[in-house]
């Protein structure tokens, strides 16, 4: 049985890598994990000045705060108890991914 493992990457975002058995991580450690890759990769911290240039496509101020209510919103509930299920991670991560499209399209991500 080969199992796939969802791994981030600046290039492309994210990726799958076949993993071995004593690797694999929990949904819990899987989804912090995705949490903190992302939060490193995006300009939460950047002035609104840097972000809101003069051409604009797709805000990504409001596309910045969608991301950042999600990952804050799975950091309490993962600090409640709650196991993010496999869904829920592939969802975070493909908006992740699109946000990130957006981002680039306005030059704060490489």
């Amino acid at each position: 049985m080969i199992l796939m493992m969802l791994t981030y990457n600046k290039a492309h975002l994210f990726s799958c890598k076949p993993m071995q058995m004593r690797n694999k991580p929990d949904r819990t450690t899987a989804m912090l994990s995705l949490i903190a890759e992302v939060r490193d990769d995006f300009p939460f911290t950047a002035p609104e000045a840097n972000i809101c240039g003069t051409s604009c496509v797709g805000c990504p101020k409001k596309l910045l705060e969608l991301v950042d209510t999600e990952l804050s919103d799975w950091e309490a509930k993962i600090n409640n108890g709650t196991i993010p299920n496999f869904g829920e991670i592939a969802r975070l991560a493909k908006l992740c991914k699109n946000v990130r499209r957006g981002l680039k399209r306005n030059n704060l991500v490489s």
